[in-house]
């Protein structure tokens, strides 16, 4: 039997990792909604606790701590040669989160605790559940699951059925582990960017405990949605992965700076300038999306990501962005024979016309370099 957490990749391996851990009682399918848009942009490593999904139950056993679940996700991140990374947890999950922040700051880059806390209101509920679940399985329990996970009226019926069909025993350790928690002494040590995301309906770790968290956690950001209970990445997706982009991106912020360096900063500034309200989530779009994410990504180089650019306006049409790109490519590299042989390639492949207005909006840009700087 293997010796390693279940879990499920998705995205790009040459991405930057970003671990999932779950919440007690659930499988990595806790994150169905959000994990697939997070891989866009990261190599997203979702894992299952001992006893639930598709871990082995053995992994851990009476009087297991938060310490003991943190150690198998270092060993899974190793198996899968992940030496840092960003890591985001629900409830038992984000403890986990907490105590690498704490134990192992040389591992976690960036950290995202989700309806979780320093603490989880003492040891004797958890050690009386632990007892419970010992002595009579979890059918009668996760009767109760959608009360304690969710709004009224919503559910999510694989979380419950992952529920119901943990491991008792790798349930109950899970229990210990809770009981044992508080790492409130600790946290005001945790150096790592961090985000707090509360469900403002969660009666599990209430808004308080995020709160608390926030004013602990030197530079620390606290976010809390509204509608949501415990479980947040299954009720509320869209605002979760809103949150966890903005943290873990840095969206908007880093592809701004990728846009200014390949466009320049007076094109940029003039952009900003004639931004208004209406236009202002477009802006933030373009930032966050084509030069957050496409321009950053280092599968292709800037020389070779211009090259495409300037074939793609060529087949288009859209002369007044060309000559913007043609500067661009000046500026990733390109010199002016390169730029004539790519569009010496689009006339063969997008028409004779259209290249031919691409070589006079071209030839007026590099003549204006030739006359002194350009003219953002």
């Amino acid at each position: 039997m293997t010796n390693l957490l279940n879990h499920q990749s998705e995205g790009p391996a040459s991405a930057p990792p970003l671990l999932l851990g779950p919440s007690l009682g659930t499988s990595y399918a806790l994150w169905d909604a959000v994990a697939p848009e997070l891989s866009a942009a990261h190599r997203v490593i979702r894992w299952d606790l001992p006893g639930h999904g598709g871990s082995p139950a053995d992994l851990i056993g009476p009087g297991a701590t938060v310490a003991d679940l943190a150690e198998l996700v270092l060993a899974l991140a190793d198996s899968l040669g992940v030496e840092r990374f960003a890591y985001a947890g629900v409830s038992l999950g984000g403890a986990v989160g907490l105590h690498l922040a704490v134990h192992r700051p040389e591992r976690v880059s960036s950290l995202a605790v989700v309806c979780s806390s320093a603490h989880f209101n003492g040891a004797k509920p958890w050690q009386e559940r632990a007892a419970r679940v010992r002595e009579e399985g979890l059918a009668r329990l996760a009767e109760s699951a959608d009360a304690r996970w969710f709004t009224p009226g919503f559910t999510v019926p694989r979380l419950v059925r992952d529920h119901r069909d943990a491991d008792p025993d790798a349930y109950a350790a899970c229990c210990d582990a809770l009981a044992a928690f508080d790492l409130r002494a600790r946290v005001g040590e945790i150096a790592a960017p961090t985000l707090l995301i509360a469900g403002r309906e969660d009666p599990a770790t209430p808004p308080a405990h995020l709160r608390e968290l926030a004013d602990a956690v030197p530079g620390a950001t606290l976010t809390e949605i509204p509608g949501a209970s415990h479980l947040a990445p299954a009720e509320r997706p869209e605002a979760v992965l809103t949150a966890l982009r903005a943290h873990f991106d840095g969206g908007a912020r880093r592809g701004m700076a990728v846009r200014r360096a390949v466009l320049g900063d007076a094109h940029v500034d003039r952009a900003q300038g004639r931004q208004t309200p209406f236009t202002a989530r477009f802006q933030d779009f373009i930032s966050r999306y084509a030069w957050g994410e496409i321009w950053t990504d280092e599968t292709l180089s800037r020389r070779e990501r211009s090259m495409v650019t300037l074939t793609a306006l060529v087949a288009h049409g859209h002369y007044e962005e060309l000559a913007m790109h043609v500067r661009a490519a000046r500026r990733n590299g390109l010199t002016a024979d390169e730029i004539g042989a790519v569009l010496l390639q689009t006339a063969v492949y997008c028409g004779v016309p259209a290249a031919n207005s691409a070589f006079a909006t071209a030839q007026r840009v590099l003549a204006e370099e030739a006359d002194g700087p350009a003219a953002e």
